[in-house]
């Protein structure tokens, strides 16, 4: 069913009271159930679930992946399934939609603790307590869910504008509810096979799970002799190493140094496969490019010429080379700058971001501001903006008060960045509204050069504050692009409003103690330290982008190897030049300067995992053209439920395997 909407023409020419008496009587749903005990306790199960995915993959590859549609079609799927075996009424679509909204605000909530809170202990070596990352969090999420409610009436109701993604959102649950339910249950089953194929794969190549079932249910290690769990090698080349060592055959080396200390791996994860397929070919290459230029040529030169060496621990110990020693001496640095330098060029690029972000604050002239003459049709079911008006001084005022408390930003500071954090909200919801990109890395680099040109002493004077914009521009900007579907569909905006925050605080009292679980890791003396969270598995190569832009503001390039610092001016310009080419031919140049950057922190064998995954599906979009062929619902249409149920299976089944380890010494 077509969903209702207004033309252009009304758009342009009705003022906001005539629109909202449109939608009042064309599209509201009145009391369809919504915010119900049933949709709130699904999102914040999914959105808990979920949000464990998000940071098992983001301590990964850093990129914060979205839950949205994933939400929807599960919710659809187990309330279909319920409701044909009689167990419960089928879910209304606002209920699915509500659903969605507490899901996705869970996903991103996550966002700190494999960005910027890592690097700030990380900096500060550091370990938070978790009831203070729950708090923080929180609180500053909150800051964000307020300063969207006096938005939502001028970008949505208004001015009308796309929220492409929040507007794909709302087709889907549209065609899903309006007669396409079986290709809503076709995604279903396709995502939970997948999902199913990379849990079990998982577990074989996980000591935990193959502990459990090979020692505490076979009991093998009594009547088979076995002292050591069995477990496929997810580095299946492994094999090739195991053998060659009794062979006495060729490993291969470059400029003397052997591959596996450059990283040059080949791991079979079935999640970054998805991960790939998700970003899609034009990333993942560029990743791959450059993961190959760092690892395969610069960092053999680098290691040759004494730039990169083997270090002596403060124990005594020798740290050998190895990736993540080539990231820490010397690649993060010309990475970090490539990734910063792109990430501006592409934002000052877009000026519109700015210039329409400000005219849509300003009154229209022709509309006597848009606001209604009469009693508001819409008071009972917006947000009242009194909750913003109260709210967000408040908030902010505690905010930069637990900043100030728990990590030793100063309070002016604290308070100093917030104009600057509320200005950026504003571009970033903007840019989602128009083009569903949320540009919070590259805004966020805005708070932390402005605070550490204030204070180069203190890395926590840029690293919270500049927290605190991705923290709070994504907040704001996401719940509004869940409104969207809502708006379209008939609910009621305040219900979303408290979905959301269902959302934020299921998210952050699910990743929070799963964090410490998974990375707080006591080193041989039994010692739990911030230092210890990077690791081979988990390469937080977004904590390390943010730690390298606070350590470079507060210390600038002194102490940096001559060679250090000429690569990052080439990677600046690089990146330049690479932006400027994407924007002279719309986008139709292959390479991104942000995802070349991106591949130098990441483990190369993760960079190409992704890039087989992206390949994968590309082949498969152009084999299957045909929009009624087999292949095409399952390979191009069924390309997300796909990626979904790698990642999600994988994702799960490793998270589990952490916490065997801890239950199964």
């Amino acid at each position: 069913m077509a969903i209702p909407h207004l033309t252009d023409e009304q758009t342009r020419s009705w003022t906001r009271a005539q629109k909202d008496e449109w939608w009042f009587k064309n599209v509201f749903r009145g009391d369809m159930p919504q915010l119900t005990l049933r949709s709130g306790l699904t999102g914040f199960l999914l959105g808990g679930i979920l949000s464990a995915t998000g940071l098992y993959i983001g301590a990964k590859t850093g990129i914060a992946i979205g839950v949205g549609l994933t939400s929807v079609i599960l919710a659809f799927a187990l309330f279909r399934i319920l409701h044909g075996a009689g167990m419960a009424k089928d879910f209304t679509i606002l209920e699915n939609n509500c659903t969605q909204s507490i899901a996705t605000s869970a996903g991103y909530v996550v966002t700190p603790l494999f960005s910027s809170m890592v690097a700030y202990m990380m900096v500060a070596d550091k370990v938070i307590p978790g009831w203070q990352l729950v708090i923080w969090m929180i609180v500053i999420s909150l800051i964000g869910v307020l300063l969207a409610f006096p938005m939502k009436r001028r970008f949505i109701n208004e001015d009308q504008l796309p929220f492409p993604e929040g507007r794909a959102c709302g087709v889907v649950l549209d065609s899903l509810y309006t007669g396409e339910a079986g290709a809503g249950m076709y995604k279903a089953r396709l995502l939970a096979k997948v999902a199913g194929l990379a849990a079990a794969y998982q577990a074989l190549v996980s000591d935990g799970w193959m502990k459990l079932l090979q020692f505490k249910i076979l009991r093998m290690d009594q009547w088979a002799g076995l002292k050591e769990p069995w477990t496929f090698h997810e580095r299946v080349d492994q094999y090739y190493y195991a053998w060659a060592v009794k062979a006495e055959a060729w490993m291969p080396k470059i400029l003397g140094t052997d591959i596996r200390a450059l990283g040059l791996r080949f791991t079979l994860d079935l999640a970054m496969v998805g991960v790939g397929g998700l970003m899609g070919i034009a990333v993942a290459t560029s990743c791959l490019l450059g993961a190959f230029i760092n690892f395969v040529v610069l960092a053999p030169i680098m290691i040759q010429a004494g730039d990169i060496v083997q270090r002596v621990a403060p124990s005594g110990a020798i740290v050998p080379i190895s990736r993540a020693e080539i990231v820490n001496q010397w690649s993060m640095w010309w990475g970090v700058a490539m990734m910063v330098a792109g990430s501006l060029v592409t934002l000052a690029a877009k000026p519109e971001l700015f210039t329409a972000a400000f005219k849509s604050l300003k009154r229209k002239k022709n509309d006597g501001g848009g606001e209604a003459k009469g009693p508001d049709l819409l008071a009972d079911i917006e947000v009242p903006l009194w909750v913003s008006w109260i709210g967000v001084p408040v908030m902010s005022v505690l905010g930069a008060w637990i900043t100030h408390a728990f990590f030793g930003v100063p309070f002016h500071l604290a308070i100093v960045s917030l104009p600057l954090i509320f200005l950026l909200t504003v571009i970033c919801t903007n840019s989602m509204a128009l083009t569903s990109w949320t540009p919070t890395g590259s805004l966020s680099k805005i708070t932390q050069f402005t605070m550490g040109a204030i204070d180069r002493s203190n890395p926590a004077s840029n690293l919270l504050p500049a927290g605190m914009t991705s923290e709070i521009a994504s907040n704001a900007a996401n719940l509004l692009s869940d409104i969207k579907p809502g708006y379209m569909l008939g609910g009621k905006p305040r219900h979303q409003a408290i979905g959301h925050v269902i959302g934020l605080v299921a998210g952050a009292l699910t990743c929070v103690p799963l964090f410490f679980l998974l990375f707080m890791r006591p080193d041989a003396n039994g010692v739990v330290s911030a230092s210890n969270m990077v690791t081979e598995q988990f390469a937080f190569p977004a904590a390390i982008q943010w730690k390298g832009v606070a350590e470079l503001i507060a210390k600038g390039v002194q102490g940096l190897p001559l060679s250090a610092i000429i690569a990052m001016a080439v990677a600046v310009v690089a990146a330049i030049v690479i932006e400027v080419l994407r924007i002279v031919t719309k986008g139709r140049f292959p390479l991104s300067s942000v995802s070349i950057g991106l591949g130098v922190v990441l483990p190369p064998e993760s960079t190409l995992a992704m890039f087989i995954g992206a390949l994968l599906f590309w082949i498969m979009s152009k084999r299957f053209k045909d929009a009624k062929s087999a292949g095409y619902r399952r390979w191009v249409e069924g390309c997300e439920p796909i990626c979904a149920g790698l990642i999600s299976g994988a994702a799960l089944m490793g998270i589990g395997n952490a916490i065997l380890n801890v239950l199964i010494a």
